[in-house]
């Protein structure tokens, strides 16, 4: 009787039903999804009402103001990529592709994509302009969840998750430094680190790594981290930070033109501090001709990178 049933499933299933689910999962709303796949909105309403007749669950909450998956949903969007991506994997070996092509999903910080990443992105679409990256950009939970749910073929993150899931490639070792601007670092050098407990931290929020370190570091030194600032990216926070309305934990390649002209300066602390970056894969996801590709070109350019 489970086998009859799995092969109902199975019978009533079809990629234009999943991509539909995929779609509202991501834009939030029918009418984006509808426009996204370039159907009307009811089609997308009747292929998600489809979906739940056949798993017998709800899988979206409608809101007034967007949607938001179900614990039902949140099962489902875990086979429902694992799908999209069996399907593009046979599609390519089914065409027995001797260049790569196709879509790949990778999320990465935004400080790490414009300080380490972009030359390799630059050479990468030159070289295989039929490839389709689509880089996101998200803190280390971010990066970590996607990787997990099947939603991305990569992910790139500043440290080792150390879980049993997850394969993790060390790329490369980075200095992160704490910076601020040459009025408050001039303060700190002739009355000490502790005379930032007055001042303002700034990140891009409480579930990024940097900030998790900052507030460890800071408490070993006996600072305790009062107050402290959300900006959504690297560039708002170096000119915050520059204006003197703060400090913030960054990689230090990401102000060297700062340091250049003396816009900011480093905060000197007893310990050196890096993050060992690296490229994350859940273990059970089937690469793709394409993906093992991408990652062997990116594994190697960081390794020529860092010669």
């Amino acid at each position: 009787m489970k086998y009859r049933k799995v092969i109902d499933v199975i019978d009533s299933l079809e990629g234009r039903f999943i991509l539909a689910f995929i779609a509202l999962l991501e834009e939030k709303s029918f009418s984006r999804a509808a426009d996204r796949l370039g159907y009307v909105q009811s089609t997308v309403t009747t292929h998600i009402q489809h979906l739940e007749k056949i798993s017998g669950q709800k899988l979206f909450h409608r809101y007034p103001r967007g949607i938001e998956l179900t614990e039902a949903g949140k099962i489902f969007s875990k086979y429902a990529y694992q799908y999209v991506h069996l399907s593009q994997s046979l599609k390519e070996s089914m065409n027995e592709l001797d260049q790569p092509s196709g879509t790949i999903r990778i999320r990465t910080q935004e400080s790490f994509f414009l300080t380490r990443m972009l030359p390799f992105v630059q050479e990468y679409t030159r070289n295989y302009p039929s490839v389709n990256l689509r880089i996101e950009q998200g803190s280390h939970q971010d990066i970590l969840k996607g990787v997990l749910n099947y939603e991305l073929d990569f992910g790139i993150v500043p440290q080792n998750p150390n879980r049993q899931d997850i394969i993790f490639y060390p790329i490369m070792e980075e200095t992160i430094v704490f910076a601020a601007s040459e009025d408050i670092a001039r303060k700190v050098e002739h009355a000490g680190v502790q005379l930032l407990n007055d001042e303002l931290f700034i990140s891009n929020g409480t579930s990024c790594l940097y900030h998790t370190t900052a507030v460890d570091v800071l408490k070993d030194a006996g600072i305790m981290v009062k107050d402290a600032l959300e900006l959504p990216s690297l560039e708002m926070i170096k000119q915050y930070v520059s204006c003197g309305k703060g400090f913030a934990l960054v990689p230090e390649i990401a102000i060297n033109n700062e340091l250049k002209i003396g816009t900011l300066k480093i905060l000197r602390f007893n310990s050196k501090m890096s993050f060992s970056h690296g490229l994350i894969v859940h273990k059970n996801r089937e690469l793709s001709f394409t993906a093992k590709s991408f990652q062997s070109k990116l594994l190697c350019f960081f390794n020529r990178y860092m010669s």
